[in-house]
């Protein structure tokens, strides 16, 4: 019987490959991310305050799927150098433990920021 302390090694083939295979990706979500960011300084809106909150709110949810995005990769790039099964799982309960929380800080971040916008849109002029 294996015993759930053994070493397993991933072929020197597979593991370039795979870091290859990341290092497109993010290259992928960095020229995302540059296009994202130039739509949204250039975002349209009805009125000064529409404009202003609709760019706070396209700022926010970029900024936050970069993070979020940054973190799987980093998360990635961790379980292609992984020795073992157990830093395997070590590394994959962090990740989730880490994101659960961030998910959560950033509903709240833009969950303020959808009440303010909808706040200033109700208050007359």
């Amino acid at each position: 019987m294996a015993d759930g302390n053994e070493r397993f090694e991933i072929p020197k083939e597979m593991r370039s490959m795979a870091e290859a295979s990341f290092d497109q990706a993010r290259k992928a979500f960095e020229a995302f991310m540059g296009t994202a960011q130039q739509t949204a300084t250039t975002f349209n809106g009805t009125g000064e305050a529409a404009r202003a909150n609709a760019k706070e709110i396209s700022a926010k949810a970029i900024t936050f799927a970069e993070k979020n995005v940054q973190a799987s990769l980093a998360y990635a790039q961790q379980l292609i150098h992984a020795t073992d099964l157990a830093e395997v799982m070590r590394l994959h309960a962090e990740y989730v433990q880490t994101q659960m929380r961030t998910l959560a800080d950033q509903a709240s971040e833009i969950g303020q920021a959808v009440t303010r916008a909808a706040l200033d849109a109700t208050k007359p002029k």
